[in-house]
């Protein structure tokens, strides 16, 4: 049974996100605040987490750029009405992996929560990946680089195993794209920013970079002999 954290303050979308789980056989647990949903995250295990953005005591930003802190890498699937393009990237850029407009659809949503779940449950793999100096751990769904831990949400880690898979051939961005988001893909700046947060964890803070971007095609590993 998938076990769901809603973090939400507006009591008629709860009311109505309840009703509809409890349909599905899901187990929702509740908090109408942001201090409160960190604790709930915090100390139990959840499939997922519903998280708006504008609540009480603690925004939605703040609760998962902690949880990410923390080393928590359950999926958050953010909830708002907020839909600029900013508004979106700074909800990845503070370790969402998925985002949401309100009004929503609830077949939508209960789509996004399951792609978002089967990638974070995965396959566990008996043996690790490795290309150059980057090792994943499948069973554990931990990489390093270097020996450095790399602090991955699990969609820039989904898009790293799937690197280290081909490399160094090419992934190209319909295949990523599906991989994600099957047929509820994104706008091209959702994968953009999921991109730049890989980056800005295998490439910047070591003196060589691995991530490579082929214009207009997709993106690979290159292994650097230079080292």
């Amino acid at each position: 049974m998938k076990r769901v954290l809603l973090i939400e303050d507006n009591r008629d979308i709860a009311n109505m996100l309840f009703d509809y789980f409890e349909c599905l056989g899901l187990t929702l647990d509740y908090a109408d605040n942001g201090e409160l949903g960190l604790k709930l995250a915090s100390e139990n295990t959840f499939d997922i987490i519903l998280l708006d953005l504008m609540l009480p005591r603690m925004d939605g930003l703040t609760v998962c750029n902690r949880l990410r802190e923390q080393g928590n890498n359950t999926p958050i699937l953010m909830l708002t009405a907020l839909d600029s393009r900013e508004d979106m990237l700074k909800g990845f850029n503070h370790g969402a992996d998925d985002y949401l407009t309100k009004p929503f659809d609830l077949d939508i949503l209960e789509a996004r929560m399951n792609a978002l779940i089967r990638r974070y449950r995965g396959t566990v793999a008996v043996t690790d990946l490795k290309f150059a100096d980057i090792i994943i751990n499948q069973k554990e769904r931990i990489a390093t680089r270097q020996g450095k831990n790399l602090l991955l949400n699990p969609t820039t880690y989904k898009i790293l195993e799937m690197l280290c898979k081909k490399a160094p051939e090419i992934v190209t961005r319909e295949e990523i794209s599906y991989q994600l988001w099957q047929e509820n893909e994104p706008n091209n700046d959702v994968l953009r920013s999921h991109i730049y947060q890989l980056r800005t964890q295998i490439d910047k803070p070591f003196n060589s970079s691995i991530l490579v971007t082929v214009p207009k095609i997709g993106f690979r590993l290159e292994r650097q002999y230079n080292e």
